[in-house]
């Protein structure tokens, strides 16, 4: 009981940082590696193309693969990377001013838009899902969402006292909200390629 009292969102928050970061740093690095091998040598099939469905090779080959005109891994190797540090060196005993816990919820914000426009676009313009790029989606909308959980109970970010009660219900089903979300993407996914896995369950 005394360690689940001390679990709290505060104290979690470093490892949900270092967690995520080290998946993120797998999926960047593994399509990083993808996608080098496929420049040398154009037929070159990444291991996560399995199926016509489920093709690394698909998705980073598409003009989605580089929406900011480099290679989305590039983009986040540099973003978990940094998100790593930030996490080891609040496990440290770090502490960092209001400024910073506002620049990376808005970091954060731009995380979760890019990711699902990505899924957006993996899903219904590119057809292609690819393994690496969900499990990143997954840490950034768990990142997001225990972020700006932190950013509130520090008082960093401000909410109004009329929306306390809303916060404090979500506070109270944080796992919740965060199942339901990656339960509707796992949906939308299924759902559209429903012609493809649904022979398979």
């Amino acid at each position: 009981m005394n360690l689940l009292k001390k679990w709290t969102i505060p104290n979690a928050l470093p490892y949900i940082l270092i967690v995520s970061a080290i998946v993120g740093l797998f999926g960047a690095f593994s399509l990083s590696y993808d996608q080098i091998k496929i420049i040398q040598n154009p037929n070159y099939k990444p291991i996560c193309d399995l199926n016509p469905i489920v093709s690394c090779g698909n998705v980073m080959q598409s003009k989605e693969g580089s929406a900011l005109g480099i290679p989305n891994p590039y983009i986040g190797l540099a973003t978990f990377g940094s998100l790593l540090t930030i996490g080891v060196a609040i496990l440290a005993g770090a502490t960092f001013k209001r400024w910073f816990w506002i620049g990376l919820e808005f970091g954060t914000i731009l995380g979760i838009g890019f990711v699902h426009w990505l899924f957006f676009e993996s899903v219904y313009r590119i057809n292609a899902l690819c393994p690496y790029c969900m499990s990143i989606w997954v840490i950034t909308i768990i990142t997001f969402v225990y972020v700006t959980f932190y950013n509130i109970d520090s008082g960093f970010i401000k909410i109004t006292k009329k929306c306390q009660p809303f916060y404090q219900f979500l506070r109270r089903h944080h796992l919740e909200i965060v199942i339901i979300w990656l339960l509707l993407i796992a949906m939308l996914i299924l759902k559209h390629f429903w012609y493809f896995f649904g022979k398979y369950i």
